[in-house]
């Protein structure tokens, strides 16, 4: 009985302890274990980057289907717009400046903390970093339309496959009844893609155990220092997007007393810390805006998905420090060229990011590929990133409540009365 009662240990537990006995681990070997055959070869060289890189590449392995069938159905939903009207318009316009402002303060805040000064990463490889070539903005936009899609999809170019299913999206919603074939058909391949996304984030623990194992063998407790500064500047611009940017739009839009608005939805933030996943939600979500809010559910049914989908403001926030990150610890200058290219790309891949847990470093090689970073910056991010996506999944699904509450004050469907009733519970 003592068994059954026992109770289970969650992902996000285990990823915890993979992270603490990789960092014990790794600094024993760094400063007990002398370097040689064994240490260097067998477990740095092997175990650790065979298992670490491995989980490296599982997760590389999901970037092109996941956000190509992610896609294909978020804008299938925005191309639904007749039921609606301008509410499509308004939601998606609204997801796209607050993540394009999450971005812009997550490179703000990075360049003031500087959490890769100092630290030389490309210890941790021995391949050389290469540079992306310079390209005229001419040929950067023309190069998101694919010439041939196929190859886009098979070379793994992001901007081009982004193009491509927004626009299949758009014609599957167009099209209605007459595509309900092949509208099934990428509906149930994104949840394909989506447990697959769970079943390598299974294995997270033993990557993140290797990855930050062989980190710290190598640098010590080098990067410790670092680290907390990178998820300082994280945290803090987290903060400033959810308290700052989404309360000032509310007040601003709808008038609604912020701090109110934060009390009665703090549950749901806390659900969605705890679970790391914005689909989670949802329903929690629509629910809470409807009883507590006064939001009604015609607006809050279609909002709310919609931004599960397509509004990752704390992904964003997240991608935004890690670039200053790895660009600072890899030498790499980059200018106003290659920041807007993080900003435009950043806001394109929080489209077809999934609200499951841990894919924002999945898209985050999409990223780092648009300034040419190498992805091997993304090992030592990852071992401490799930204490960070917790954080950013709450910060997500506030940017859809508070998007939600604007477009429905705007359309009509906001009823004050129930927001200030203090008693609902």
């Amino acid at each position: 009985m003592a068994d059954k009662k026992r109770k289970k240990v969650g992902l996000t537990t285990k990823i915890f302890i993979g992270l603490l006995l990789g960092l014990v681990t790794g600094v024993v070997f760094h400063y007990a274990v002398p370097a040689g055959y064994v240490r260097d070869t067998v477990f740095v060289g092997g175990i650790f980057k065979v298992l670490g890189d491995g989980f490296l590449r599982l997760m590389q392995m999901l970037v092109v289907p996941l956000v190509f069938c992610s896609l294909i159905c978020g804008s299938s939903a925005i191309g639904d717009t007749k039921s609606l009207g301008k509410v499509g318009i308004k939601t998606l316009g609204f997801y796209l400046v607050t993540t394009a402002l999450a971005i812009s303060i997550a490179l703000l805040v990075g360049n003031l903390i500087n959490p890769g000064v100092g630290l030389d990463i490309s210890q941790l490889e021995a391949t050389e970093v290469k540079t992306a070539e310079s390209v005229s903005l001419a040929d950067t936009l023309l190069n998101i339309i694919p010439k041939n899609p196929i190859q886009g999809l098979a070379e793994g170019n992001m901007l081009q496959i982004i193009l491509f299913a927004l626009l299949i999206g758009i014609i599957l919603a167009k099209l209605g009844e007459r595509a309900e074939v092949v509208s099934n058909f990428f509906a149930q391949f994104n949840d394909i893609m989506m447990e697959m996304t769970m079943i390598v984030m299974k294995v997270a623990p033993i990557g993140v155990f290797c990855l930050v194992a062989k980190t710290f063998t190598n640098i010590g407790f080098g990067a410790f220092f670092n680290l907390i500064k990178y998820m300082a500047g994280v945290m803090l611009a987290l903060v400033v997007q959810c308290l700052v940017v989404y309360m000032v739009m509310l007040k601003i839009f709808t008038g609604a007393n912020p701090f109110r608005f934060l009390k009665k939805f703090a549950p749901v933030m806390g659900f969605a810390f705890s679970t790391a996943t914005s689909n989670a939600t949802i329903p929690m979500s629509i629910d809470t805006l409807s009883r507590k809010m006064g939001v009604t559910k015609k607006i809050s049914s279609f909002t709310i998905p919609l931004g599960a989908t397509i509004n990752m403001d704390g992904t964003a926030i997240m991608q935004g420090v890690a670039v200053v990150f790895a660009a600072q610890a890899f030498g790499i200058p980059l200018g106003i060229k290659e920041y807007a290219m993080v900003i435009a790309t950043a806001t394109l891949a929080s489209i077809g990011t999934a609200g499951v847990p841990g894919v924002g470093l999945v898209t985050l090689t999409m990223v780092f590929a648009s300034v040419g970073l190498p992805v091997e910056a993304i090992g030592i991010i990852m071992g401490i990133d799930r204490i960070l996506d917790m954080s950013r999944t709450a910060v997500n699904i506030t940017g859809d409540a508070v998007c939600t509450t604007i477009v429905a004050h705007q359309d009509g469907g906001f009823d004050r009365e129930i927001f200030n009733d203090m008693t609902i519970k």
